[in-house]
């Protein structure tokens, strides 16, 4: 954590402690689960939006509304079908009228146009969130097209698997993830700690961060992976002799290749949203590559090179598990 990240989060605790964070928790008292109906909108019911409308609903708050929002019907008869949602709407603005939380489940590049359609149909004192996997590109569009009566806080839960669709989603999809929450300059500590109380409640450990370290650190441990999972798919599947290799390939493969069954919509929306840190990210892995292949040229030191990454690896997996 930062320094400035680290006063920040001092901040809100301090401010929290001292005010008990009076008005927006007992304004919105839904997130707890207590008195009046209240409304949360999640905005696009795939994998992750369906994984969200199931985990708030397998936490039974009580007075809660959750309103869907898809553009195809069939989707919002499944999201229904599987009880991720109360309510579905295919009108957006309808989605959101009377929302006091709105979570934007979509792909990176809808996010320009969802927010400049909404920012003046939504309450005064709402608070919009979003699950989008970059982070500097969407700040600025809630900066440009959303009120300053309306709260925005960036988020990125940290989970996900290789399928999409609402028929992959899953209400332990987020338990014990690490859940990126990026506050803009001008939210209130009373609107972060609404945010942090649902985070918590899907079972997802929320985790401060800049714009900017989000997007740099994404780009080196999920969206080089994603890339290097594609370029390995598609240049052994490209070979002449793809059909009597893939007959060898197993485990090892299917591992190695898993992310490339991702959809192409948002693997396309990452890429445009976070550029310069994934170019970084893939000439410093060129490099590294070119180093190996001089190495295995050369034939020497191949067995410490191997050796040293197997002990980085583990290290991280021993850290990796204490968290569970």
């Amino acid at each position: 954590m930062t320094g400035r990240i680290a006063k920040q989060f001092c901040f809100l605790v301090c401010y929290n402690e001292k005010y008990k964070i009076q008005r927006k928790i007992q304004a919105f008292s839904s997130v707890l689960g207590k008195e009046t109906m209240r409304c949360i909108a999640i905005i696009g019911l795939g994998l992750i939006g369906g994984s969200m409308g199931l985990a708030l609903k397998k936490t039974r708050l009580e007075g809660v509304e959750v309103v869907g929002y898809a553009r195809s019907l069939e989707r919002a008869k499944k999201a229904m079908e599987i009880g991720a949602v109360d309510r579905v709407e295919i009108d957006l603005l309808a989605a959101v009228d009377k929302a006091e939380v709105v979570i934007l489940a979509i792909p990176a590049m809808a996010m320009k146009d969802i927010l400049e359609q909404i920012g003046t149909r939504l309450l005064a004192g709402c608070i919009v969130t979003d699950t989008v996997s970059t982070k500097v590109k969407v700040m600025e569009w809630a900066k440009e097209y959303l009120p300053p009566e309306v709260e925005f806080i960036g988020g990125h839960p940290m989970a996900g698997k290789e399928l999409s669709g609402i028929e992959a989603a899953e209400a332990s999809l987020f338990q014990g993830c690490a859940y990126c929450l990026v506050p803009g300059k001008a939210t209130s500590p009373e609107a972060v700690e609404v945010i942090v109380s649902l985070v918590k409640q899907i079972g997802a450990a929320p985790l401060f961060i800049t714009a900017s370290e989000h997007d740099d650190f994404v780009a080196g441990i999920s969206h080089l992976p994603l890339l290097l999972s594609t370029a390995l798919t598609s240049i052994t599947t490209k070979s002449p002799f793809w059909g009597e290799m893939s007959k060898l390939a197993a485990t090892g493969y299917r591992d190695m290749t898993r992310l490339a069954s991702q959809n192409p919509r948002m693997c396309r929306d990452i890429c445009l949203t976070n550029q310069q840190n994934i170019l970084k990210w893939i000439d410093q892995f060129a490099e590294e590559l070119s180093r190996f292949r001089q190495l295995i040229a050369d034939g020497s030191d191949l067995e410490e090179v191997f050796a040293q990454a197997r002990r980085e690896r583990q290290r991280w997996l021993e850290e990796y598990d204490k968290k569970d």
